[in-house]
């Protein structure tokens, strides 16, 4: 039977981010992306203004009507999470959902450039941090994994030791494998890859790519949509954190080259059909 994900994010109306580019991405890598909206926006954040619907309300019952028909899923991927309700409701979600064989990815978005987003306090991060204790794997940009451990943050100079202390500390709270995104290196970005071995020393390592010309909005959400389709396909990890990253550029590039605005996320439309789905 084909696969399936829960994908639990927010939806924008415009301004390519979140669900609406987690779903086309993971359907078009031949996995079926089953929406648990948070939140609905008339348009992403990054616009000077937007409407918002909390959908924190309505998601108890939603996700009580999906478990009276039963219905299971490969996969749950999560994402930006802005209140202690949803992420106890998400908490709860993967206890009732999740299988065997379910994969959890956690995309514990928080912040960026070592800055925390607005909406999120001391308790969040502590309510978060439980939420990447029920995870398989985590996606964390540097910031991310600096506040998930309550390490000083710095953007560049990060020794090899340092970064494979970060990641065996992020594993040690539950998932077995962890990428620490968006590590400057001269003029490459880098990815520290980290699977825990049950037998044996872990698999670590980094994987760099030059960077691209500009950041754009929805990247991130871009890079966990290869990673979630990827890993309920059974593509090993390292592999699927290469193809990532280079579709990520590959977007940004597509982007310079449009013209489109960084508000407007990356027009990954265009080069869909370049995503190799194994």
């Amino acid at each position: 039977m084909q696969k399936k994900i829960a994908v639990i994010n927010d939806i924008a109306g415009y301004g390519r981010c979140a669900m609406t580019v987690l779903l086309p991405i993971i359907s078009y890598m031949g996995v079926q992306a089953c929406p648990l909206p948070t939140s609905i926006f008339s348009n992403n954040t990054a616009f000077p203004h937007f409407f918002m619907d909390d959908y924190t309300d309505r998601m108890e019952a939603y996700i009580e009507n999906w478990k009276k028909l039963g219905l299971t899923f490969d996969g749950i991927a999560t994402g930006y999470l802005g209140s202690v309700r949803q992420i106890a409701i998400v908490k709860r979600f993967i206890r009732e959902f999740s299988g065997e064989n379910t994969l959890v990815l956690v995309d514990p978005v928080m912040g960026d450039h070592g800055r925390l987003y607005s909406a999120y306090t001391a308790e969040l991060c502590t309510e978060l941090r439980e939420l990447v204790a029920l995870s398989d794997i985590i996606t964390p940009n540097l910031t991310e994994a600096c506040y998930l451990l309550g390490i000083p943050y710095r953007e560049r100079g990060w020794k090899r030791k340092e970064l494979l202390d970060m990641a065996e500390g992020l594993s040690a709270m539950g998932p077995s494998k962890v990428v620490i995104t968006g590590i400057v290196e001269g003029e490459c970005i880098a990815n520290y890859v980290y699977v825990k071995s049950e037998e044996g020393e872990p698999e670590a390592r980094l994987s760099r790519i030059h960077k691209a010309d500009a950041e754009r909005c929805g990247t991130g959400d871009v890079f966990a949509a290869v990673i979630a389709a990827d890993a309920v396909n059974g593509v090993p990890f390292d592999k699927s954190v290469k193809k990532a990253a280079a579709f990520v550029k590959q977007c940004i590039e597509e982007a310079v080259k449009w013209e489109t605005p960084s508000t407007d996320g990356v027009p990954f439309e265009e080069i869909l059909y370049k995503l190799k789905r194994g």
